[in-house]
């Protein structure tokens, strides 16, 4: 389909909102069109004109789904569609089932890398980093039971594991993957609460990586994986909103 008669499924927004709006809008625009992936979207000057809304307001909207991996920008060329988009018609607004959805993409790679540090970790570690593993996850959870922040916990557990590795480029391309997926503030994904079920499985894995089981460490890196994707799955059909 030609980039701009895609712009016929757009009507200007009477309500000039920033964010939300915009977003459902060319979410609506790509599925009633049919814009399929690799599909060019329609120039940045069209969709303002057509919403009635500032070039920013767009440039903004799809900055967020450029960090979504939902486009990717050519210069010189124009924006084409990187990933599927499918307006929610039931509970779930359409931009938290496409945040959760480049989440489970994000996890797809963070799984494979997540998998071979443990492994590392589990092998290489030296006595006095495996304590350390296990002192940052009591204060982890420590954290956690108490109902305080905990990422900053969280993070310096993870990092002694990466640490542990022997290969600094681990927690850098961990720390890159968690910057790499922008989430709006008010995303059910950014909330304190989300995760916490995973937390109890982080003990499972300091004690794996301390008795130097491998295979238990690699069990348990995969269960707390698979209980985040389970959460984030919920969230993305409405069983779960934060």
């Amino acid at each position: 389909m030609n980039s701009q008669s895609a712009l016929s499924y757009l009507e200007p927004l009477e309500n000039r909102t920033r964010n939300v709006a915009v977003l459902d809008a060319l979410a609506d625009m790509v599925e009633r069109a049919g814009l399929k992936i690799g599909d060019r979207l329609p120039p940045e000057v069209s969709l303002a004109a057509t919403l009635g809304v500032g070039r920013s307001t767009i440039r903004e909207a799809l900055n967020r789904w450029e960090g979504l991996g939902i486009i990717k920008r050519r210069r010189g060329d124009g924006t084409y569609l990187a990933a599927r988009v499918q307006t929610s018609r039931g509970l779930v607004p359409t931009m938290v089932r496409l945040e959760g959805e480049a989440l489970l993409r994000l996890m797809e790679i963070r799984r494979t890398l997540e998998n071979d540090v443990v492994r590392k970790a589990t092998i290489k570690a030296n006595p006095a980093q495996r304590a350390e593993i296990v002192r940052l996850c009591h204060a982890l959870l420590a954290e956690v039971d108490s109902g305080r922040p905990w990422r900053k916990a969280d993070h310096a557990f993870h990092q002694a594991i990466y640490d542990a590795t022997g290969n600094p480029m681990y927690g850098q391309l961990l720390l890159n993957l968690d910057h790499a997926l922008e989430r709006g503030g008010s995303s059910p994904f950014a909330a304190d609460n989300f995760g916490l079920d995973s937390f109890p499985i982080h003990r499972d894995l300091a004690e794996a990586i301390l008795a130097e089981d491998l295979d238990a460490a690699i069990d348990a890196i995969n269960r707390l994986l698979d209980s985040v994707e389970s959460e984030v799955k919920a969230i993305i059909v409405g069983q779960k909103l934060s």
